[in-house]
């Protein structure tokens, strides 16, 4: 398993790229709606098109009744009342529960995360919590499988290994960036190093932060021994990092420093609950220190 992590690694690099992050965001997505009234309709555009009136009216050009006169010739998604049987591949609007039908969406169509999240408001809050959760478990088994004497033979297959990753920290940090530009696409902003500046910087010297953090409660949170403080620690820095930036995305103040330290705990205790589902007992040695 460690090894498929490392090997996913440099996939997940290419996304550091900002343009490519800006052509997923932009990506238009077009849903279809299948209901057997106005009102079922409505409810729908609804749940779909919220906020301000030119943000409902952008999102509508790009949703479609199943009786409308004009209709494209495919969309991406379509969407059937509740009541009504939905054949495979497409979705039900739970209308008292939309976030199951988000989560469902979302479960079958990960390539579109981005641009969901930022073509359609209701999206864009889940996407973002799965996107720094699935950031900040990469990154906590990555440092953990650079960490394991049975793995670090194994790199001479991927020859790219040292020259992109010199250190777990430059794939941490970098994998962190990555996760500033997406969450910064999916708020609809731009993405990209001038235009974030800085929060990379912040993020750069977060590293050094954060580890000091770790530091200081590791010992007070019983994580475990070995590689799990290790694998813990990568993720909470940055699981805090992503939420971070989610308040300044969000038009929210920053975090107090209680409040960093109290997203900090419970994070660690999900990141040792993380590298423990990978299979990492907790008296493995670490090589190489945290």
């Amino acid at each position: 398993m460690m090894m498929k992590v490392l090997k996913q690694a440099r996939a997940a690099v290419s996304l550091l790229n900002p343009e490519e992050v800006r052509r997923r965001a932009q990506r238009p997505v077009r849903f279809g709606l299948v209901a057997t009234s106005d009102a079922a309709y409505a409810e729908m555009e609804d749940f779909l098109a919220q906020g301000p009136l030119e943000d409902r009216t952008y999102v509508l050009d790009r949703v479609h009744r199943a009786g409308d006169t004009v209709v494209p010739d495919q969309v991406d998604l379509i969407l059937f009342e509740q009541g009504i049987a939905a054949p495979p591949g497409t979705y039900t609007f739970y209308r008292n529960n939309p976030a199951a039908t988000i989560g469902a969406i979302l479960d079958g169509n990960d390539d579109l995360w981005l641009a969901l999240a930022r073509q359609y408001p209701a999206f864009r809050r889940p996407v973002v919590d799965r996107t720094i959760q699935t950031i900040a478990q990469e990154n906590a088994l990555f440092a953990v499988a650079t960490a394991l004497p049975d793995v670090i033979p194994s790199l001479i297959e991927l020859p790219w290994a040292f020259g992109e990753f010199a250190s777990d920290t430059a794939f941490l940090t970098g994998n962190q960036v990555r996760m500033a530009f997406l969450i910064a696409a999916a708020y609809g902003r731009e993405a990209g190093f001038v235009n974030q500046k800085g929060a990379i910087l912040s993020i750069v010297a977060g590293a050094f932060g954060w580890r000091a953090l770790a530091r200081e409660l590791v010992g007070k949170i019983p994580l475990g021994g070995g590689l799990i403080p290790k694998g813990a620690i990568a993720y909470a820095g940055t699981f805090l990092v992503g939420k971070g930036l989610e308040q300044y995305y969000r038009g929210n103040t920053g975090y107090t420093r209680a409040q960093r330290r109290l997203v900090y705990k419970e994070a660690l205790e999900r990141g040792r609950t993380v590298v423990e589902s990978a299979g990492v007992s907790g008296n493995r040695k670490l090589e190489g220190g945290s």
